[in-house]
Formats: structure tokens, sequence, C-alpha cells
């Protein structure tokens, strides 16, 4: 049996409580985690994903304990993303692989599908990448896609990433080979869109 899921601050220092129009990214919480597995169950939503959909609710209770514990400004940032009005949880968003010294982190997103198709997932993404860019003083950041993913490739895209390269079968999921698209995105190409 997993240990159980601390409750934690969404307000603690190293995670701030970011706030949207229509979303709130917050710290992940003991309630959350039947939605959070239900979102890493889903065979639509894991698609295209570094590892298959769960099937125990048990990988979503070690995931999200590991995600909490390793909660940092200078390696990793878990939030959930939820809706305003309900406060539940419809996805995750996460800023790791953070390298402060160098300037550079990765992003990574997931949205419940019975949410897709509503511009959550750019209004979370925008709100991380203000974060990592206006309070970390991050200078790059990057995202790993699967370029048959054709819908999260044209969101990072609208956001002003740029496609620079595939790596060739780069994960392996399931017995299946996955390609990478690297998308990376400079801070003063995000400010500049803004002007």
């Amino acid at each position: 049996m997993s240990a159980p899921i601390r409750d934690e601050s969404a307000e603690r220092d190293d995670l701030p409580l970011l706030r949207g129009e229509r979303l709130r990214l917050r710290g992940f919480r003991s309630d959350d985690l039947g939605d959070f597995y239900a979102l890493h169950a889903d065979p639509a939503v894991m698609r295209y994903w570094s590892f298959p959909a769960w099937t125990q609710r048990s990988q979503a209770e070690d995931y999200l304990a590991r995600a909490i514990a390793a909660r940092s400004h200078d390696s990793m940032l878990c939030w959930a993303i939820a809706l305003r009005d309900s406060d539940r949880l419809i996805g995750a968003a996460t800023l790791f692989d953070i390298h402060r010294e160098q300037g550079r982190a990765e992003i990574g997103y997931a949205l419940r599908s019975a949410h897709w198709g509503r511009g959550y997932a750019q209004e979370a993404l925008q709100l991380v990448m203000e974060h990592a860019y206006d309070r970390l003083g991050l200078r790059r950041l990057e995202a790993d896609i699967d370029p048959r993913n054709q819908a999260s490739c044209r969101l990072v895209e609208r956001l002003g990433f740029r496609r620079e390269g595939v790596l060739l079968e780069r994960w392996q999921v399931a017995g299946e080979c996955q390609d990478s698209a690297i998308y990376g995105l400079l801070a003063r190409e995000w400010q500049a869109r803004g002007d």
C-alpha cells in the first residue's frame, strides 16, 4: 500500500497559486486523487505520453506523492489545473528539469479529454510560462511532443514555440517506439509577443 498523500498548501513559497480567467493552478491535494487517476488512466489522454495509461489507482498515489515531494524551484514544479468556479482538478501542468544556472526548463501538461477544445490548456500554459519567465527568470522553455499529436503541436506553436528538431524513436511506450518533436521558446521571443 502506498503512503497517503499529504494535503499541501497551494500558497507555499515554492508553488504559488497561479490565477487565470477560468482556471486556478494550485498545489495537488489528497482529494484530487480520483481525478488525477482518471486523467492518467484515460487512453486518449495518454496516447502520446511517455508512459502508458494507468491501470491501478496505486500508480496515481505513488506518482502524486513523488511529485509533491520533489517540488522545488530548482528542479520541478507541478500544478493541478482546476476550474476557478469548482476548484476541481481537470488536468496537470509541470515545469520540470529546471536548470536555474542554465536558465532553462521543460514544460508538460495534460488535460482530461472531456475538457479538450475549450482553450484550457493554452490558458494553463500561459500561466506557467509567465511564472517561468517573469518570476523564475528563465531564459528558455522546451516542450517534448510526439509529432503525431497535432493538437499539442499546434498549441505550443500558437504560444510562440518553434519546432527545433525531431529525435527518432526517443521513447518506447507499451512496445511502441515514439519520436519526439522538440520545441523551444526564448524569454525574449515571449516578451516580444506581448509588446
